[in-house]
């Protein structure tokens, strides 16, 4: 009998991938450049190529190959480590129906284009009915992946591996209390300027200044490319072809950088993973929360940071020499962290930010578990929002249309961003300590000691390890949401004169 072979194994795997990154390029397509009348055959190709990517990944004789290699001592431990990953996601997706998945797949199409068309009428209940149809999905593949108290886990379980709607709320529950009281002390000091970033800022100039930025980031522009799309992206089709869009407002210059820097943190990491591991778990991210770290970290502990604009202050007056004339790097550093209540999360200070991601988390938990109903959103929405954040939503495109994410079917998504936000604090404080001057070398515009830090320390591994395992791994402790507060209590308490 012929010993099971991982080379099978491996080409098998990959052929999973290849259909599965032919529907995630058509699905790009879908958001950049395709005509309105290609909807309806679209979303039967992405259906079509997702339903033969499942049943490729479930066929019998996969697993059957999965668990004789499972017992061969003679793979390395690359090798083993993909075969359990491997198993434990074969046995996740037999328990849905090539049936389900082309529904679901089917469903999402026409969610997104309802979404789109839902965002330029302004009108919630254009959405509402397509939207209801995916929610019941979600239940019903939460219901066949199976939970074993909330119907949400089982969602959550999806983006980061052990999730659960107790682990996250008794997270939010140490979390939250300290940074309202952040937030309150903030809320009694002298506001800070940020005018200066409104004005006049031609979209050529900003797109050029954009593609300067993701250039400095290192971005290899010989693997990725950037476009514009209705909500900003990224997605990958293998480590050497990574696509991200930006949108762009020529009022307002944070619009379409913080996107670039975000997204741009995001590509980098796609482009750090192995590529001879293509279609195999250690070629994939480790979960959702530490794809979400690489974006916040380059976003937020990188990009509004003092050294940052003062190693790209003569850059940015190349492109703004007017708009910025007569504000200095510290000024600019005050005003793009200027912390304040808004409705939009992806405009939101990183503070306020944590309770966009709240109200959505806890909006989905209900809808999982019937408590609420698609036609509910909208109200619940402005409730949770005046309550949060004291700000009242003056329409759905500024409200509950503004994320692509439910009509994506990216339910259990929202909180991956906070988690994303706290291992990035902590990640980044282990790079600066095992990088003496990091602050120096951002000062000289160089991000090349942190990129080759995050390959290092995140990237290559891929799937090895799991998130809170990586976490160890890099900074030598588990996740510690009180690092995240340190580092906001001595930024924040700098930008608003506190004493903390």
């Amino acid at each position: 009998m012929e010993e099971p072979s991982y080379a099978g194994y491996k080409n098998s795997m990959q052929q999973v991938a290849d259909f599965r990154y032919s529907a995630a390029v058509l699905q790009w397509d879908q958001e950049t450049y395709m005509p309105v009348k290609g909807e309806e055959a679209r979303a039967r190709q992405i259906a079509t190529l997702s339903e033969v990517a499942h049943e490729r990944f479930t066929d019998p004789a996969l697993g059957t190959l999965l668990k004789a290699l499972s017992g061969n001592t003679g793979l390395t431990a690359g090798e083993r480590r993909n075969v359990l990953l491997s198993q434990e996601d074969y046995e996740r997706e037999r328990k849905l129906s090539p049936d389900f998945v082309r529904r679901l797949s089917e469903t999402v199409s026409k969610a997104y284009q309802c979404w789109i068309s839902a965002r330029k009428a302004n009108d919630f209940q254009v959405l509402a009915p397509v939207l209801e149809q995916l929610i019941q999905l979600k239940r019903e593949e939460a219901d066949l992946k199976g939970y074993s108290q909330h119907p949400y886990d089982a969602l959550l379980n999806d983006y980061e591996k052990g999730a659960t709607v107790k682990w996250m709320d008794g997270l939010f529950d140490r979390f939250v209390p300290s940074l309202k009281k952040l937030l309150d002390q903030i809320a009694t000091a002298p506001q800070v300027d940020s005018t200066f970033l409104q004005g006049e800022f031609p979209k050529q100039d900003q797109w050029n200044w954009g593609m300067a930025v993701l250039g400095k980031m290192g971005l290899d522009f010989e693997g990725a490319r950037q476009d514009l799309s209705e909500h900003p992206f990224t997605t990958n089709f293998s480590a050497g072809d990574v696509r991200i869009t930006t949108r762009i407002s020529e009022s307002d210059f944070g619009y379409m950088t913080w996107s670039c820097i975000h997204e741009g943190g995001h590509a980098l990491y796609e482009q750090g993973l192995p590529a001879a591991e293509y279609g195999l778990p250690l070629g994939e991210a480790c979960s959702l929360s530490i794809h979400e770290s690489q974006s916040r970290l380059w976003e937020n502990n990188v990009g509004r940071s003092l050294p940052f604009w003062e190693g790209q202050w003569p850059l940015l007056l190349q492109y703004f020499p007017e708009q910025f004339k007569g504000i200095s790097p510290r000024d600019f550093y005050k005003g793009i962290n200027k912390v304040t209540p808004s409705l939009i999360r992806t405009e939101a200070d990183e503070l306020t930010y944590h309770f966009h991601i709240i109200i959505r988390y806890e909006l989905e938990k209900s809808l999982l578990d019937k408590t609420l109903f698609a036609k509910d959103i909208p109200a619940y929405w402005n409730e949770a929002y005046k309550k949060y954040l004291n700000v009242t939503v003056p329409d759905d495109r500024h409200g509950c249309l503004q994320d692509v994410h439910w009509s994506h079917g990216s339910f259990g998504y929202f909180p991956t961003y906070t988690l994303g936000s706290l291992y990035a604090a902590q990640l980044f404080k282990a790079c600066s300590r095992d990088i003496p001057g990091l602050e120096n070398r951002i000062i000289q515009g160089d991000s090349t000691s942190l990129l080759t830090w995050l390959r290092e320390k995140i990237h290559r591994h891929g799937r090895f390890y799991t998130s809170e395992e990586l976490c160890r791994q890099a900074s030598g402790s588990p996740l510690d949401p009180e690092l995240f507060l340190d580092y906001a209590r001595v930024k924040y308490g700098h930008i608003y004169g506190l004493s903390l």
